[in-house]
Formats: C-alpha cells, structure tokens, sequence
C-alpha cells in the first residue's frame, strides 16, 4: 500500500508540475487567428476607385500597396506578410457591395481597410457589421462611419465633414461677418454634411449669408454651368465643396467668369498637382482651405525627418509618380495607422482585437502629420483626426496660417 500511495504521490506531483508548466507559459507564445490570419499572413482588403468619376484616388490604393510591400520588405509585422487585396469599383455602390461580398465570402479576409467614399461606404456598412468583420479606417468624413454606438465595426479615418464644416462657417463669422456665401457642393453625404457644419458654425445668419446653392452629381461631366448660376447670385464668397476633377474645373471656371469671391476649398480637393495646377495657378491664388499633413511642395518641410523618409519611399517603391500630388501623402498616412493598429494586435489577430487596438491608439504620431498633432481613440471615440489648420495658397503652394484648431472647440 505503501508503493502504491508513493506512486500517486509521484504521479500528482508531475501532474501538478506540468499544470504550474502550461500556467506560467508566456503570453506570446499564444496566438489567436480570424479568417485571414495565419503565422505566415494577414490578409486584408478594399475597393477603391481605380475607374469612373473618381478615379483620381484610385492612387491611394496604389500608395497603400507599396507601403505595405516596404514594410514585407523589412520582414513584416511580428513575422508575418501583408497581403492587400484591392479591388476596382468604379465608384459604384452595387460595385462596392459586389467586391466587398467577394473579399469577406471568398478570399476571407481579416478586415477591410480605407475602402473610399461615402456613398460605397454606406452600401456595405451594414452587412460588414451583421458579419463583425472590421470596415477600418474608411476614407470618407461622414459622420455615420465614426459611430460606435450603432456601427461598432466601422471606423473612420478622415476629419468629420462636419468638423471641417464647422471650421469653414467659424472662420467666415470672424473674418467675413457679412459675406454673402454661395455654395457648389456635391449632391450626397459629403456635400451636405459640409453644408450642414458650415450653417452650424455661421450660428443663427446662415440663413440669411448663404444666398445661393447649387450641386452637381459624381457622373456629370463638368459643373460649368453650375458655376455661371452661383457666380450671377452676386455673392462674394464661394463655398467649393467638391472632389478634385469638379474642384479644378470650378477654380478654372471662376477664373474664366472674371468671379474673384474670397474662395474655400474642400480638404478633399487641396493636392496641388491633381487640381491647383490643372485649375491654373493664376486661378488659385488666394484659396482657402484646411490642412492636417505637412505638403511635400512647401519648402518649410524640405528638411523634415518625416518628409524625408516619405521621399526615400516614393523614390524606391513608386519612383514615376508625381510628389506634387498630395493624395500620396494621403495613402502613406492611412498606410502608416494601420502599420500601429497591427503591430499593437500582436499574436492575437481576430477581427475583434483588430477593433480593439484601432480604438486604443494613444499619442499615435505620424511621418506626414502637422507639428502636434496626434491620434488618440477610445471605445467610445472613433475619430481619427480631430485638428485641422487653416491655409492659403499663395503663388504655386500652400501656406499654413494660424493655430491648429481642435474639433472640440468648433462645436457651438
């Protein structure tokens, strides 16, 4: 009895020292995949206009694209591989939900990532948060993509367009109490989120400062016509709140009409190579707009750590593009966020830590940022950039004036 109680004896205590073994196992050494993830991958996906009226972002995807082979090059993220899926909608809602359903069902990604524009946005929102599959980082300012309360697996990435809105209305109450305002918008959530923060930030004149209004749709050919309208109302300041090709054409257009309102530019709109040139410089001077990345154009960035870096990036992984183009900028950044949210997910790559650390980034600073700025997110704040600055184009760049302005204090 004696043998036998010694053997149990013997036998418990290798039991218990295998438990205390597994017990205190690393953290590390647990990894956690969703589809899409495996010790070699991440794999992950988008649409992206690469076709259609809004083609001209159709370089944001690119952009993405060699920043994450930059980044294979140098091993990955914790070992593994970025694989980007990316896929031509045209700018078209059916589309989107075509290649969107084709990314989650078939090739089974991990998430989605920066998918562009509000409209195609909205035609998938619902169905990738029925699947709890991550909508992150949407390139759009519709409020409707930073709304955890409804929407917990969409996250934008863009300043609100009520921010930017907000901001616009603000600074023509200080500067230009009595202007008389006319506004050429885009005829979706964008345009009339804009318009919607403008009115807001005017306070109770709006009604009677904006005395002329008209909107064009993404497929139209040109807004010419629009702009004989707006600039015949007689106002004398002009609200263009358009995307790039619509943009250039509006600045070139007022030119032509001999029309020299105090003029504000979309955010969407200020590359200098895809619509300041196109428009012609003589046509631009003075715009106004905001600003949240440094601009490759500006020579106060040309000794920049971060400017610099983006430079080495262009000239070995996109060495034909044109760096006047700030959409480059654009995509680099967005690229950049995600590099943090991934390396903070560590081993444990499920679509639900992916949520997590995109809504715990903290003090996150990027190459390309404005000087102070910073993401800084919580479960219950999903806005991405909350600062903005305003600035001038002056001769055939812009420049920056004033402080940073914060989202928080633009609200009335």
């Amino acid at each position: 009895m004696r043998d036998v109680s010694r053997r149990h004896a013997c036998l418990a205590a290798a039991l218990g020292g295998l438990l205390a073994l597994l017990a205190g196992a690393p953290a590390h050494a647990q990894k956690t995949y969703d589809p899409g993830a495996s010790d070699a991958e991440i794999k992950f996906g988008q649409t992206m206009p690469y076709s259609g009226p809004a083609s001209s972002y159709g370089v944001i995807g690119k952009t993405q694209a060699a920043y994450f082979q930059m980044l294979n090059d140098q091993g990955g993220i914790n070992g593994r591989k970025l694989k980007l899926i990316s896929y031509d909608d045209g700018y078209s809602p059916p589309k989107t939900v075509e290649q969107i359903r084709k990314l989650v069902e078939s090739d089974e990604v991990l998430f989605t990532f920066q998918t562009l524009g509000t409209a195609p946005n909205a035609a998938v929102q619902k169905y990738l948060n029925q699947k709890k599959v991550p909508q992150l980082f949407v390139s759009t300012g519709a409020t409707r993509f930073s709304d955890p309360k409804n929407f917990p697996w969409t996250m934008g990435w863009n300043p609100t367009y009520l921010t930017e809105g907000r901001i616009y209305g603000r600074y023509i109450q200080q500067n230009h109490p009595g202007a008389k305002i006319a506004i050429l918008y885009q005829n979706d959530d964008f345009g009339r989120e804009v318009i919607a923060g403008v009115r807001e930030g005017l306070g109770a004149g709006a009604a009677k400062q904006i005395i002329a209004e008209a909107s064009y749709e993404a497929t139209d050919p040109t807004v010419d016509s629009q702009m004989v309208k707006l600039k015949s109302s007689g106002a004398d300041l002009f609200l263009n709140i358009t995307t790039p090709k619509f943009a250039a054409q509006a600045i070139r257009k007022a030119g032509e009409l001999g029309w020299k309102p105090v003029h504000i530019l979309s955010v969407n709109s200020v590359s200098v190579g895809q619509v300041m040139q196109p428009a012609g410089f003589e046509n631009a001077q003075g715009v106004l707009s905001v600003s949240y990345l440094k601009d490759y154009t500006d020579p106060t960035w040309k000794d920049d750590p971060g400017v610099k870096k983006w430079i080495t990036f262009m000239d070995k992984y996109m060495p034909d593009a044109d760096k006047n183009n700030a959409v480059y900028f654009y995509g680099y950044a967005t690229a950049q966020t995600l590099e943090h949210v991934l390396r903070q997910a560590g081993d444990d790559l499920t679509r639900a830590n992916i949520m997590r650390q995109a809504t715990n980034l903290k003090n996150v600073q990027l190459d390309l940022f404005l000087p102070g700025m910073s993401i800084n997110t919580s479960p219950t704040d999903y806005l991405v950039i909350e600062q903005l600055r305003m600035m001038r184009f002056d001769k055939d760049r812009w420049e920056p004036f004033g402080p940073l302005i914060d989202s928080e204090t633009t609200a009335n």
